[in-house]
């Protein structure tokens, strides 16, 4: 399963920050940053399960950042 979020994270450091915290929880994550887009993008990745979106929206703005699920826009009309 794979889950995006939009973020306001902007730099490095920030990531480094936010990568180290969601991988204390949960170590078998696959975590994806793309600061370049203009949702700044939190992309995460579990092969083995569904993704705690909830834990990760709490761990990401306990930590002081904006994240929100991304909309599909794919499918919607």
């Amino acid at each position: 399963m794979v889950e995006i979020f939009k973020t306001n994270i902007i730099n490095k450091e920030q990531i480094k920050r936010v990568v180290n915290k969601i991988q204390e929880k949960f170590p078998y994550y696959k975590i994806d940053f793309d600061i370049d887009d203009c949702d700044k993008i939190l992309r995460i990745e579990n092969t083995n399960n569904k993704i705690d979106s909830e834990q990760i929206i709490n761990v990401v703005s306990g930590l002081g950042f904006f994240i929100d699920i991304l909309a599909d826009t794919h499918n919607q009309e």
